[in-house]
């Protein structure tokens, strides 16, 4: 028998010289980093991440990662193995293999990314500006909103450094 270093209770098993109820709560306390990101997935929201005994090491993983390892078994060797088996993509694998496909038109319908990145749009940088333009004057009663705001090159000779020096 031993005994709990925080409680001093008589256990057949200590963890970090804790019984398993003092060990739980330790775990539950240990903070995580700030800008930690959980190693299987992209979660960053820190009330979501806690700290995972993993291999000797402690990792931030979320909620959701941490309830699917404690299902492992055996536990994966790797973080990469890991993060493949608890991954939440769908599309990785086909999951109509060996079932008939009874589609009329057969097409492979998962062809590039569902999501679109930011890389499509253009990029405003320094040498343009914002500008907004309103005409005061008799408009005959309504406002045409069309052209009012614009996003350009900033011309040459306008540049404020220009003038003030």
């Amino acid at each position: 028998m031993h005994t709990c270093e925080v409680c001093c209770a008589k256990v057949s098993e200590l963890r970090r010289g804790r019984c398993w109820g003092c060990y739980s709560r330790w775990v539950i306390a240990r903070p995580v980093g700030i800008g930690a990101r959980c190693v299987t997935c992209p979660e960053k929201r820190r009330r979501v991440l806690k700290t995972v005994e993993l291999h000797g090491g402690w990792h931030p993983m979320c909620f959701n990662c941490a309830g699917q390892l404690l299902h492992l078994d055996p536990i994966p060797e790797t973080i990469a193995e890991l993060r493949q088996l608890v991954s939440r993509e769908r599309r990785a694998n086909d999951r109509r293999f060996g079932k008939p496909d009874s589609r009329v038109f057969q097409y492979e319908r998962r062809v590039g990314e569902r999501r679109s990145s930011r890389d499509e749009y253009p990029v405003v940088d320094d040498d343009m500006i914002i500008e907004v333009v309103l005409e005061r004057g008799d408009t005959g009663g309504g406002d045409d909103f069309e052209d009012i705001t614009q996003i350009h090159e900033l011309v040459a000779s306008l540049r404020p450094l220009d003038l003030v020096g």
